[in-house]
This record gives C-alpha cells, sequence and structure tokens, in this order.
C-alpha cells in the first residue's frame, strides 16, 4: 500500500456508497492525469507547465459553465466527465486549483527550506483530497477539515519518509534543509546511502535520531485526525479507518527498519493487513470527539 495521495482516493471500494463511485472515480483520474504531466515521460519542464496551464483554464471555464471541448482536445477525456461531477456535487475550483499548484510546484520545486515550505506544498498537494471527499460526504464542520488535513498532511509526510530513497533519484528531497543542518546531516548522506557508499557512525546516529523525529511527527498527525473516522457514518467512515491504520503501520514499519529506507522500503505485506483487520476491530477511534 502507499500512503500517496492520489492512492488514498478509494477508487473501486468495495466500501464505497454507489452514489459517490462515479464521482471519485472522475476527481481521482483528474488528479492521477495532472501528477503524470508533472512526473512522467522526458519532458521539457515547460511542457509540464504549459499542459498543467490547460488544465487551468478548462477549470476556470468550468467555474464559468464555458466548458466546450473537442472530442480530439487531450483534455476532453479527463474534464468532460469531470465538469458534471463539479457541477452537480457544487465542489469547490479551488480545492482542484490547489491540486494544480502542487503538480506545478512538482516540476519547479526540488528542495524545501524548512517545515513551514514542506506543509505549504502538503497544503495544496494533499489536503484538498481530504477536503474534496469530505464535500462528497456533506460533511463541512470546521473541525472535520482540520481533522482531515491532519490526516492528508500525515499520509503525505508518511509517503515521503517511505520514499526517501526513491525521491532522491528523481532530485527531489523532501526532508527540509533546515532538518537536515539541525541533526548535522546533508544531502550528502542521501547520496552515499543511495549508493551504497559507507557512512559515518556518527552520521548513522544522526539519521536515525532525526527520522524517528520525522516519523513521530507524522504519526502524531494521523492520531490527532483519526476521531474524524468515528464521526463519518457507515462505510465511509470504515474506508477512512483502514487509510489511517495504514499510515501508522508503514510508520511503524519505518521504526522497525531504523529507518533504513534505502535498503528497505516498508510496504504493507499480507500479514498487515490480517494485523489491520484486527486493529480495525479494536482500536478506539473516537476518544477525542465530544
Amino acid at each position: 500500500m502507499s500512503v500517496d495521495h492520489y492512492e488514498n482516493f478509494p477508487v473501486a471500494s468495495w466500501l464505497l456508497p454507489r452514489r459517490l463511485r462515479r464521482p471519485i472515480q472522475h476527481i481521482y483520474w483528474f488528479s492521477r492525469s495532472a501528477d503524470d504531466i508533472a512526473d512522467e515521460g522526458n519532458h521539457s519542464p515547460s511542457w509540464r507547465l504549459e499542459q498543467l496551464q490547460g488544465y487551468r483554464e478548462a477549470l476556470q471555464h468550468i467555474a464559468a459553465g464555458q466548458l466546450q471541448l473537442e472530442p480530439t482536445d487531450a483534455r476532453f477525456a479527463i474534464f468532460a466527465p469531470l465538469a458534471p461531477v463539479i457541477v452537480e456535487q457544487q465542489l469547490p475550483i479551488s480545492l482542484f486549483s490547489d491540486l494544480l499548484t502542487a503538480f506545478e510546484q512538482d516540476v519547479t520545486v526540488k528542495r524545501h527550506a524548512d517545515y513551514e515550505a514542506l506543509y505549504y506544498y502538503c497544503t495544496h498537494s494533499a489536503n484538498p483530497v481530504g477536503r474534496i471527499l469530505l464535500h462528497l460526504y456533506n460533511e463541512q464542520r470546521s473541525d472535520s477539515l482540520v481533522m482531515s488535513d491532519a490526516i492528508c498532511t500525515g499520509l503525505q509526510l508518511t509517503n515521503f519518509w517511505q520514499d526517501i530513497a526513491i525521491d532522491w533519484e528523481k532530485d527531489r528531497v523532501y526532508i527540509p534543509t533546515e532538518t537536515l543542518t539541525q541533526f548535522e546531516l546533508s544531502e550528502t548522506y542521501i547520496a552515499d546511502r543511495c549508493a551504497h557508499k559507507p557512512t559515518s557512525v556518527t552520521d548513522n546516529k544522526n539519521w536515525l535520531r532525526m527520522m524517528q523525529q520525522q516519523v513521530e511527527h507524522a504519526r502524531q498527525l494521523l492520531i490527532s485526525g483519526m476521531p474524524l473516522a468515528a464521526r463519518l457514518p457507515g462505510r465511509i467512515g470504515l474506508e477512512l479507518r483502514l487509510i489511517i491504520l495504514g499510515g501508522l503501520r508503514i510508520l511503524e514499519r519505518l521504526d522497525e527498519v531504523d529507518y533504513d529506507v534505502f535498503n528497505h522500503r516498508p510496504q504493507l505485506a499480507k500479514a498487515d493487513w490480517m494485523r489491520l483487520g484486527l486493529r480495525l476491530l479494536t482500536t478506539q477511534f473516537n476518544h477525542k470527539l465530544r
């Protein structure tokens, strides 16, 4: 299981109410296709940004009730079915625009100076996903939005710490530069570990301490959002419980391998799903709700 923000769209899940399956599928494909524009292939940055701008223009036309695409337009397959979903479900265009901001950052921003910058990215890359889903679930209480943001940011950070080595190959480092410096580390340590070069005992200890802090931070975000799963009814709440528990299990797996993501990328195996099934029955999700 990836805890990437697209994979957390519960597309085609048997837990979803039938009325939400089509809307979520089309929203997912918007996110997936825009992400592919930002990431896949050998296209130039200018080409990627131009294509994403085309997505922005399509969203603006939907907002104005003026979307008219020819079947030959490359955007047709995405936006022709998405437009009625946005209109019928009264989904804020701003949330889709926020996702595009994150995809544009994927093209232009490869490093983050501090946690403020990293949170800015998560606010656009992850949090809109949860807010879109809450709109579909007709849940708009302010504290629900706060808990949703915590879950989505926690999942996004979990994915970052899970994929440090993979992101390095894409010339991306999500650990803030300030955090590396705080623990007397630099990108050289990541480069050496990815290349399987020897690293000093001191640096290894610093890495361990730093990753313990990052993982615990993500864990606390997920835990703080857990009551939202108790608030959402029926199968929707069950879906969210599984997503949260899956993220927490990935963090647990990171602890178990002493944060050696260079040789052991944590993923959920069959035994983990059995464990999650048991935890689903025993975990209290509503302890903070009043």
